[in-house]
């Protein structure tokens, strides 16, 4: 569908203003829902969703779910799951539904209130497609990739981004209308930009652990910041912001347990701390060695890490579920991994993806199918607020 100028204008204009409480729009024929009274605020449903809830209680069906959060600021977020996206506007008070339809959503990335991206799939056709929306995230468009399957995206503004693949990166200067391949060392697993230039890499070496490797030339050269050993490299994950980098190397897994090794540095890579090391029967042991700060991480008997949020020159929250244990909590360092705490988990769920606005406000969103819950916290995880929750989330 072509949208004339003036029309675009006006949406740029509405989705400016978007996630007002009583104006967030919808998908196109979606109803809208009426808006939420005040003794509702953070609970239940919010009577959104309704037929699409029903659709999904249906046997042979997945509940209805969340699979990603995202706030840009302490008032004003987003909540993507299996076929919609909900918005707020006032912390979790009142929610709204901003796009229902057959998209099932993996991440969103919004850069502002009204440009955002998406990697979301169609029933029919599992295998990921990049989007982009240009009015909040009523209407969304497939962004040509060619024979590229991203399976994550980071936007640094509505023009420049990155597509990682498996083994590799991809970045766009005009909006995803062309990528040009960003070279990464051999055998990358995950890599990470800050910005056009700086980045970093993780690397397998079968038989032998991982590596870390930085560049500051746009992955024209890269120089090796960090060598892990481990008996088994199934992969892992790198965040990083300013100074800060953090990478989380897995080892095994098994009985519904993971072992990993949690490493950070506040300088860039040039001197790493060894921060979780969790062992695990099922998983055995952590990849690396030496003393770490804590022997296990958020979420337990043998959590599963999640993702993470770095805020400062020395804060690193980490998401984590636990499925045998059936909750989901975070942990957290304020002084760049010389010491850790893990929250005492206090959220009931398996899996949960977490969206901080600075180090002691932040969002929840549990992940699990029948759990589906979004939490708030105002500090630092110690206690969470439920602000909405499907059906199934409410039952014992």
């Amino acid at each position: 569908m072509r949208w004339k100028p003036w029309t675009k204008r006006a949406l740029a204009a509405a989705a400016a203003c978007l996630l007002l409480p009583l104006g967030l729009g919808s998908s196109p024929g979606a109803a809208a829902a009426a808006p939420p009274t005040a003794a509702s605020c953070g609970s239940g449903d919010h009577g959104l969703l309704q037929d699409l809830q029903k659709k999904h209680s249906e046997a042979g069906r997945e509940p209805l779910h969340f699979t990603d959060i995202q706030f840009l600021s302490r008032s004003t977020g987003r909540a993507a799951g299996t076929g919609f996206i909900l918005g707020t506007s006032d912390a979790g008070c009142r929610w709204q539904t901003i796009y229902e339809g057959p998209w099932q959503f993996g991440q969103i990335d919004f850069t502002d209130n009204v440009h955002g991206w998406a990697l979301a799939s169609l029933p029919s056709k599992p295998a990921p497609v990049l989007l982009r929306t240009a009015d909040g995230g009523s209407h969304w468009k497939g962004v040509y990739t060619g024979k590229l399957h991203f399976e994550r995206i980071q936007f640094l503004s509505a023009k420049t981004g990155f597509g990682y693949t498996a083994t590799g990166a991809y970045r766009t200067d005009n909006g995803g209308n062309g990528w040009m391949k960003v070279p990464t060392p051999a055998n990358t697993r995950y890599s990470v930009f800050n910005d056009t230039k700086n980045g970093y890499a993780l690397t397998v070496e079968p038989g032998q652990g991982y590596r870390i490797y930085q560049t500051r030339d746009g992955g024209r050269s890269w120089a090796a910041k960090l060598k892990v050993k481990a008996a088994s490299t199934a992969g892992g994950q790198i965040y990083s912001k300013d100074d800060q980098v953090w990478a989380i190397l897995y080892g095994g897994s098994g009985m519904s347990q993971v072992s990993y090794s949690l490493y950070g540095s506040t300088d860039q890579g040039s001197h790493w701390k060894r921060v979780i090391a969790q062992d695990t029967a099922g998983g055995g042991p952590a990849p690396g060695s030496g003393k770490a700060a804590v022997s296990s991480g958020p979420a337990q008997p043998g959590g599963h890490p999640g993702n993470m949020q770095l805020y400062g020159k020395e804060t690193a929250i980490l998401a984590g579920g636990s499925p045998a244990g059936g909750m989901v909590s975070i942990g957290v360092t304020y002084d760049g991994g010389n010491t850790w705490k893990n929250i005492k988990p206090s959220v009931n769920g398996f899996d949960a993806r977490i969206s901080f606005v600075n180090a002691k406000t932040g969002w929840m969103a549990v992940t699990s199918a029948t759990k589906a819950s979004i939490y708030s916290t105002q500090d630092g995880g110690a206690t969470w607020s439920r602000k909405f929750a499907f059906r199934e989330a409410l039952q014992p």
